[in-house]
C-alpha cells in the first residue's frame, strides 16, 4: 500500500514529460490488449504483431498529446502563480526562466513560492522596523527640540510682560535664551552631519598622522572639565614614540572628544578615563576605557541609535544632544573601520574602535 501511494505520488511530483510517458505507456498497453482481445474474439487468431504495432503508434500519439495537454494545463496554472509573485513581465506563453518543464516542475514552483513567501515576510518585517524606527525617530526630535523652544518662549514673554525692564532678570533670561538657541542650533547640525554621512555626501580627507599626539590634545583640552567631575584623563602606556594611523584628523578628533566626554559625563567621582593603542597589524585598535557607573546589557544593541539615552533624566541634566555617538559610528563605518562596546554596571564602559595603520 504504501511502495503503491509513494509511486504515484513520485508520478504526481515528477516533470510533465514524465507524468506524459507514464500515461502514454498504459494507455498504449490498454488498446494493445484490447486490440488483442477483439483481434482473438472476432478471427479466433491470435498474433502478436497487429497489437505491437497498435500499442507503439498508439504510444506516440498519446505520448505527444498527453505532453501537450499536461504543459498547457501546468503552463496555465502556473502562469497564474507567478503573476502574482514574479516581477518579470513575460511574453504570451512564455514561462519564468527560472522554470524547466522537463524538469520537477511541482518542486521548482514549490521552491519558488517558498522563496517568494520568505521575500516577503522579511520585507513586511523591515518595512515594520523601518516604520518603527521613523516614528520613533520623528517623536524624539520633536521633544529634544519642544524643551528649548518651550524654555526660549517662557523668557521671552517673561522679558516682554515687564522683565526687559528690570536689570536683576533681563540679562539673566537672555543668556538662558541664547543657551536654548544654542542647543537648538547643535541639535540641527549634529543631525546635518548625520544625514551627510548617511548620503555620502561628506568626503573624509584621509592624511597620515600621529594618533597619539592627537589624543594627547583632546586631553589637554579636557583636563579643566575633567577636573570639575573628579575624572582624571591617563594614557595606559607610556607612549613615547608615534603611532601613526590614516584617516580624516579632523572627523577622528570628533569621535575621539564625543568618547571622552561621555566618559567624562558618566563617570563616578574620583574616577579615570584611560586611552589606549594595539597594534593589529594592518589596523590601530584605539579604546576609551572608564571605571563608571557602566550601562546595562539591554542598552548595549541601541547605543548609536540617534538621540537614545540609557538614563534621560541624568542626561538632561549633564546635557547634551543625544547625537554624539550616532556621529560617532557614522565617522568610524564612513572610514570602513568598526566600533564596539564593552560595558558592565558598576565597573566601566570600554569604547573601542579600528582605524588603518598609517604608512
Amino acid at each position: 500500500m504504501s511502495s503503491k501511494s509513494s509511486f504515484f505520488s513520485r508520478v504526481n511530483t515528477s516533470s510533465p514529460r514524465s507524468l506524459a510517458l507514464f500515461l502514454s505507456v498504459w494507455f498504449a498497453l490498454f488498446v494493445g490488449f484490447f486490440v488483442g482481445v477483439l483481434e482473438y474474439t472476432l478471427h479466433k487468431i491470435h498474433t502478436f504483431w497487429v497489437p505491437v504495432i497498435v500499442v507503439g503508434l498508439t504510444f506516440l500519439l498519446a505520448f505527444f498529446l498527453f505532453q501537450y495537454s499536461v504543459e498547457r494545463f501546468i503552463y496555465r496554472k502556473i502562469k497564474l502563480i507567478y503573476k502574482n509573485i514574479h516581477q518579470l513581465k513575460l511574453k504570451k506563453g512564455q514561462l519564468p526562466p527560472s522554470v524547466d518543464l522537463s524538469a520537477d516542475i511541482i518542486s521548482e514552483v514549490n521552491k519558488d513560492v517558498e522563496a517568494w513567501a520568505k521575500d516577503q515576510k522579511e520585507e513586511i518585517e523591515y518595512l515594520k522596523n523601518l516604520e518603527n524606527y521613523r516614528r520613533e525617530f520623528l517623536g524624539n526630535v520633536s521633544h529634544e527640540l519642544k524643551t528649548p523652544i518651550f524654555n526660549i518662549q517662557g523668557y521671552i514673554m517673561t522679558l516682554l510682560e515687564g522683565g526687559l525692564e528690570d536689570d536683576k532678570i533681563n540679562r539673566t533670561y537672555l543668556e538662558r535664551a541664547e543657551k536654548s538657541v544654542e542647543r537648538m542650533v547643535n541639535i540641527v547640525e549634529d543631525l546635518e552631519i548625520i544625514t551627510r554621512f548617511e548620503s555620502g555626501q561628506l568626503i573624509l580627507h584621509k592624511e597620515k598622522f600621529d594618533i597619539v599626539e592627537l589624543a594627547r590634545d583632546i586631553m589637554t583640552g579636557m583636563q579643566y572639565s575633567a577636573e570639575l567631575n573628579g575624572v582624571k584623563l591617563v594614557f595606559k602606556d607610556d607612549y613615547d614614540k608615534p603611532v601613526y594611523v590614516k584617516a580624516d584628523r579632523e572627523a577622528i578628533q570628533k569621535v575621539l572628544s564625543n568618547l571622552v566626554i561621555n566618559s567624562i559625563k558618566y563617570s563616578k567621582s574620583h574616577g579615570e578615563t584611560k586611552i589606549s593603542f594595539y597594534d593589529m597589524d594592518e589596523y590601530i585598535l584605539i579604546e576609551v576605557s572608564d571605571n563608571g557607573i557602566g550601562i546595562a546589557q539591554e542598552h548595549i544593541p541601541r547605543l548609536f541609535e540617534r538621540f537614545y539615552r540609557v538614563d534621560r533624566s541624568r542626561s538632561r541634566e549633564i546635557g547634551g544632544t543625544g547625537l554624539g555617538l550616532s556621529i560617532v559610528k557614522h565617522i568610524i563605518e564612513a572610514h570602513n573601520q568598526t566600533i564596539n562596546v564593552r560595558s558592565t554596571v558598576g565597573i566601566g564602559t570600554t569604547f573601542g574602535f579600528t582605524l588603518a595603520k598609517g604608512k
